[in-house]
């Protein structure tokens, strides 16, 4: 679908409506193509919910195991290491 820029600040709405049904909307400026809107897939679509969906993994709601992990505040710096590596 063509919309003049002009038409597309009137009813943006109604375009979104359709870009997000699909249907690519094309923007014009002076009869030139300028601008293209098109639909962002749903957030679902990610590797981790087709993973999921496949049965391929499994997951219970609750936090990854590593998420208990308490890093001890002894050693180091890593800022003062990287400092010390450059000389």
């Amino acid at each position: 679908m063509i919309v003049s820029m002009r038409e597309l600040k009137s009813h943006l709405a109604l375009y979104i409506k359709q870009a997000r049904a699909g249907q690519p909307v094309e923007v014009t400026s002076h009869r030139k193509v300028v601008a293209r809107l098109s639909g962002v897939p749903a957030a679902d679509d990610s590797a981790v919910s087709r993973l999921l969906a496949s049965g391929a993994a499994a997951w219970q709601g609750g936090k990854p195991a590593g998420a208990a992990l308490k890093l001890s505040a002894k050693g180091t710096l890593v800022s003062q290491i990287a400092l010390d590596d450059r000389g």
